[in-house]
């Protein structure tokens, strides 16, 4: 949990619940005009104005979502309010406020805490949003952290899943399957220290992929972008469970099917040659690998010149009727694979 382990560690017990909670939050300052009361009363108070309020929470469960034998808790903490951020960037909305709940067990000492909420701050810092409450409590069971994040748009602005068309543009923010092989990475150096733990991890040359997974970013600043284009899509949805299964979240919603090219898919570099260095096949990682938290959105096709060239979005492929089902055409072929929700679920994936 500590490199240094001879550090004077404090129990959370010399401070209490509300001690704790005092002492971890009592230097996060309030930014937004619509954040009035945060932590400290039995209610914190957001007054949106004239906008719609977008709500999203997640739970993240040592052992299920994260693994402390190589996840930082500074990145957790980190990861934790960006994975939430990216929900309210995906309704094409401006985060604003965040609360956390964290249970813990005895075996984490304050100075624990202490490192997961600087990451928190971090976090906040970067994408100015305030933290306005949460709650702590005791667990049996190891880590366990819930973070709800507030976002406030107009009304207006607000982009669903359910508005894609036929014909409309298939769109993705970024590159894909970055976080997936980050983790593999991770996963192979942490079974071979756990065989010999006098074995030096081998992360040389790896740096991105680490960083897609153990300090991803919400893509927040992708609403600005489309503003400045001037587009608006027409359905909307962040890549946390894999680019398959949110293309048919898209396509459950919007009630279309969809075509994807396999080609057009964009990946780093070093996301391909890991893939290739571990017998994988690149495409999908993408597909199913999940944690990327880049945006897929669809667009009028009369959009289609404001966005062709623009270095950060890749057109993917487009919508077309329901009927005709959802499937990726094939590189090199006109050959049409079904796609399949083969990402992460977290009652399946243990």
């Amino acid at each position: 949990m500590f490199e240094d382990k001879s550090q004077e560690l404090t129990p959370i017990s010399k401070l209490g619940e509300f001690g704790l909670i005092k002492h971890l939050t009592e230097h996060f300052p309030l930014s937004n005009e619509s954040s009035q009361l945060g932590v400290g009363d039995d209610a914190a108070v957001i007054n949106p104005g004239n906008k719609k309020v977008v709500l999203t929470t997640d739970v993240l469960a040592e052992g299920v979502h994260f693994n402390l034998g190589y996840v930082p808790l500074k990145h957790l903490g980190y990861k934790a309010v960006v994975v939430n951020l990216s929900d309210i960037a995906a309704m094409n909305a401006v985060p604003t406020q965040i609360l956390v709940s964290l249970a813990v067990s005895n075996r984490f000492p304050v100075e624990a805490l202490e490192e997961i909420y600087s990451g928190i701050q971090a976090a906040c810092t970067r994408y100015k949003v305030d933290l306005i409450g949460g709650d702590t409590t005791s667990s049996n069971s190891g880590l366990v952290m819930s973070i709800t994040a507030v976002g406030i748009e107009d009304d207006e602005n607000i982009v669903k899943r359910s508005g894609a068309k036929p014909n409309d543009l298939l769109v993705v923010s970024g590159d894909l399957g970055g976080a997936y092989m980050g983790l593999q990475i991770l996963e192979r150096e942490h079974a071979v220290f756990l065989a010999d733990p006098n074995m030096q991890p081998q992360m040389e040359g790896y740096d991105y992929i680490l960083e897609r997974q153990l300090k991803p970013e919400a893509r927040t600043d992708v609403k600005t972008i489309l503003e400045e284009l001037d587009i608006k899509p027409t359905s909307m949805i962040d890549i946390s469970d894999g680019l398959a299964s949110e293309i048919l979240h898209l396509s459950d919603q919007s009630k279309t099917g969809f075509r994807l090219y396999e080609e057009k898919v964009p990946m780093d570099s070093l996301t391909i040659s890991t893939a290739d260095e571990l017998n994988l096949n690149p495409v999908m990682t993408a597909l199913s690998g999940g944690e990327d938290y880049e945006l897929l959105f669809t667009i009028s096709p009369n959009d289609f010149d404001k966005i062709k060239n623009h270095p950060d979005f890749t057109i993917i492929g487009h919508a077309v009727d329901n009927e005709e089902g959802n499937y990726m055409v094939a590189r090199g072929s006109n050959q049409l694979v079904p796609l399949t929700a083969q990402g992460w679920d977290a009652f399946l994936n243990k």
